[in-house]
């Protein structure tokens, strides 16, 4: 194995200068530095990140922090659900950019019951991260103030935190105006009677996609029937209950639009076990345009998330905030509506 003393032979220059050089002080000059990386890079030197973090006192790793407070039942038991498909995706995306870089990516999660036990803090300490990328976390979650309050760097994932430190951020997609684009969508086709099928009250996109979907019913001039807006729990088997439900007791309704993918298929299994034909007879909009979505029939109207992207420029703001670089500390990125075969011209 090359170390940094053979380095330091051939480059004729000591070992702190080395070592500075390949850990990116400032106190080496460009050419120095250009000169020790090609060096290190011909000679394939591979540092030793244990021994460096006991030198530095950095672990050099960042932790990808999943909580599972406060999740349906229903999640818990199925294997399949949008927000497990939507942090694989971002996941994906957080370690194409740590790959980049000299750090690693460790995967930890938590739930109510070992929150009561251990603080947020502490769960951090405990793994030895330098900063945090959050996913999952609820409006009521027990840790979010201490998240928004704590010196270790953050970034959440569609979590807004406007009073947050410098040390947190977060990166989220622009949910209100895209809600709305869907609906808008479904009211140019000629349907009046849209009904809704949301996540649940304490995700902050189930709030936004709300948001857009009473504003584009307004912009539209329809009236809104609060009876016509179900929680489906971002699962498929809820979903599938209550958009069942639904439309038994009003036949009327002639499009719905769900907060997630996954929702969506649920309510189209359920449409179709009424004996309705889908589009014709009733139209269905999605959220987030998961790659299960592409396996079904008719193929999913639905709103595409850049989740890799997502993850992957939450990745580098929490890099940029441990490195202390003055960086934009709040992302939000646009959505694409996908016009599918599940939707169509209202026919009633």
């Amino acid at each position: 194995m090359v170390t940094i003393k053979e380095i330091a032979a051939k480059a004729k220059v000591s070992i702190t200068t080395v070592s500075r050089a390949l850990n990116g002080h400032t106190d080496v000059s460009e050419r120095t530095r250009k000169k020790i990386t090609e060096i290190a890079r011909d000679m394939k030197y591979s540092p030793n990140k244990l021994a460096r973090s006991l030198v530095s006192n950095k672990s050099y790793t960042i932790g990808l922090l999943v909580s599972n407070s406060g999740i349906d039942e229903e999640i818990v038991k199925n294997k399949f659900s949008s927000e497990m498909m939507f942090v694989m995706e971002v996941m994906s995306g957080i370690n194409g950019y740590v790959s980049e870089t000299n750090y690693d990516l460790i995967l930890f999660n938590t739930d109510s019951s070992e929150q009561k036990n251990k603080s947020y803090t502490e769960l951090c300490m405990e793994r030895r991260v330098q900063g945090v990328i959050v996913s999952g976390v609820k409006t009521n979650d027990v840790y979010l103030k201490e998240i928004t309050e704590s010196n270790l760097p953050c970034v959440l994932i569609d979590i807004p935190v406007p009073n947050a430190n410098n040390n947190v951020g977060y990166v989220t997609t622009n949910n209100i105006d895209s809600a709305n684009n869907a609906v808008r969508h479904l009211v140019g086709l000629g349907h009046k009677n849209i009904a809704m099928v949301n996540g649940h009250e304490y995700a902050t996109v189930s709030q936004m996609r709300l948001k857009g979907y009473k504003e584009a019913l307004k912009q539209a001039k329809i009236a809104l029937n609060e009876s016509w807006i179900l929680d489906g729990a971002f699962g498929e088997r809820t979903a599938y209950k209550v958009t069942f439900e639904l439309l038994k007791k009003n036949p009327e309704i002639t499009a719905i639009f769900c907060a997630s993918d996954l929702m969506a298929i649920g309510a189209m299994k359920a449409a179709q076990d009424i004996g309705y034909n889908v589009p014709q007879r009733l139209s269905i909009i999605g959220f987030d345009d998961i790659l299960l979505a592409t396996y079904v029939v008719p193929k999913l109207t639905t709103v595409f998330q850049n989740k890799y992207k997502m993850g992957y420029r939450a990745a580098k703001m929490l890099v940029d905030i441990i490195e202390k670089k003055e960086k934009p500390r709040t992302i939000i990125l646009e959505n694409e509506l996908r016009i599918g075969d599940s939707t169509s011209a209202c026919l009633l």
